[in-house]
């Protein structure tokens, strides 16, 4: 499955916001430890650093929309935490029927399925 990991990003310190996107990156190794395919939209907190770094800074809305296709895409939500904008994102998932995780021990562990990139797995680097 794709399964959206959907928690907290903002924060009002700097080192508390790198902590929520720590969070949501674990989430999603483990995940794709599991077998399944992550999506963490916390990692747009390096496109965050670089629109304020280009004086193009992007905001809240900004990133809703840029996650809400994702959101309907995924198969799952996982929901790590409660925020304004994860809140959001749980209740898109589950009016459109997604599965919803509320832990990771609730995540089955699959045989991931084959994608086109097997066949390159053999390629040097």
């Amino acid at each position: 499955m794709k399964i959206y990991v959907a928690g907290p990003y903002s924060a009002p310190t700097t080192e508390e916001i790198e902590a929520n996107v720590r969070r949501a990156i674990d989430a999603g190794i483990e995940i794709w430890k599991k077998g399944h395919f992550p999506y963490i939209p916390h990692l747009l907190h390096w496109v965050d650093l670089r629109a304020h770094e280009l004086k193009t800074p992007m905001d809240w809305v900004d990133y809703m929309l840029w996650d809400a296709p994702w959101v309907d895409d995924c198969h799952a939500l996982f929901l790590l935490g409660q925020s304004k904008g994860a809140l959001i994102e749980y209740q898109r998932a589950k009016e459109e029927g997604k599965v919803i995780y509320h832990s990771l021990d609730e995540i089955p562990a699959v045989e991931r399925g084959p994608t086109w990139a097997d066949r390159h797995a053999h390629l040097p680097e």
